[in-house]
């Protein structure tokens, strides 16, 4: 058993940058692969990028290369987001998740995750 808690949502001006934080309690957070997903409203839920239990690989969606990267501190088991150049497209929820499943396949697909923070909002303006 993991839980899972979002922060560093805010509102920011389109170019500007935000970094999400995903702490963890429970369970020791160096044994989940985690990843990040949004959701816009009437949206789907969006697979935005995963990492694996200690950082050795790491998955983007590719509307995200280059402009954000996912990292992890085990030592604090807290995983980020850090999100640059952001646009207004990238206006969503956006969600960690956890799962102790490999991901090696399945990193973009929500339902293998099985637990899940409360979401954070982040809003880009133009």
């Amino acid at each position: 058993q993991v839980q899972l808690v979002e922060s560093g949502g805010g509102l920011v001006q389109a170019g500007g940058s935000l970094r999400l934080s995903c702490a963890a309690s429970g369970r020791t957070f160096s044994r989940y692969a985690m990843g990040w997903f949004r959701q816009a409203p009437g949206k789907e839920r969006e697979f935005v990028a995963a990492i694996s239990w200690i950082g050795r690989t790491t998955y983007y969606a590719d509307s995200v290369k280059g402009r954000f990267t996912i990292s992890r501190d085990n030592g604090k088991s807290t995983g980020y987001l850090q999100m640059n150049s952001l646009k207004p497209e990238d206006t969503a929820v956006y969600y960690c998740a956890a799962t102790l499943k490999t991901i090696e396949i399945y990193y973009s697909t929500s339902g293998w995750y099985g637990y899940w923070g409360q979401g954070t909002q982040v809003t880009v303006s133009s």
